[in-house]
């Protein structure tokens, strides 16, 4: 079944696919962050997560959709996030919305000029970016044994519409 909505071409949708569910934000054009944060799960996360990111789409009626490139080269995202990516494409289909699949390698060379940084890196630039949105949601510097703090997925969700805001449909 096709669904229409109208779209307003101007709003991003960004979904960072995590272990434990996503995290996203709404960006109008350069400077708004519509909205932004993170939807955890246990369960059936595939099934779940969709009916999320359905009921997002509906809501914010987003001119594009973005996503990391879980099949890109080089790409380590397992078979779930691998499968449910695709899902996610096909859902968006039905609602005739544009797709963009960005690779971790075209988010670091929209924010760094040799393409070498840390997703860390990148948060601080976006808090710095947006001070009152992300500052206080910007966690520590992680330690090598340590796991990543669930709100990272916020930071990789807007690094994902800035990135795509930054890179060039004819690449």
């Amino acid at each position: 079944m096709t669904k229409t909505i109208r779209q307003n071409n101007n709003l991003i949708l960004a979904i960072a696919l995590s272990s434990s569910g996503f995290g996203f934000a709404v960006l109008e054009g350069e400077r708004t962050l519509v909205d932004w944060g993170v939807k955890s799960v246990t369960g059936d996360k595939n099934a779940w997560i969709l009916k999320q990111i359905e009921k997002m789409i509906a809501h914010y009626q987003p001119g594009v959709l973005v996503l990391h490139d879980a099949a890109a080269k080089g790409s380590r995202r397992g078979p779930r996030i691998r499968k449910l990516t695709k899902e996610i494409v096909a859902m968006a289909a039905s609602w005739k919305l544009k797709v963009t699949l960005l690779s971790r390698e075209h988010v670091m060379q929209a924010f760094f000029i040799d393409g070498k940084g840390t997703k860390y890196t990148i948060a601080k630039v976006l808090a710095g970016r947006f001070p009152e949105e992300l500052g206080p949601r910007l966690p520590r510097k992680r330690r090598a044994w340590e796991g990543e703090d669930s709100r990272m997925s916020i930071f990789d969700a807007v690094a994902l519409a800035f990135a795509k805001r930054l890179w060039r449909k004819d690449r």
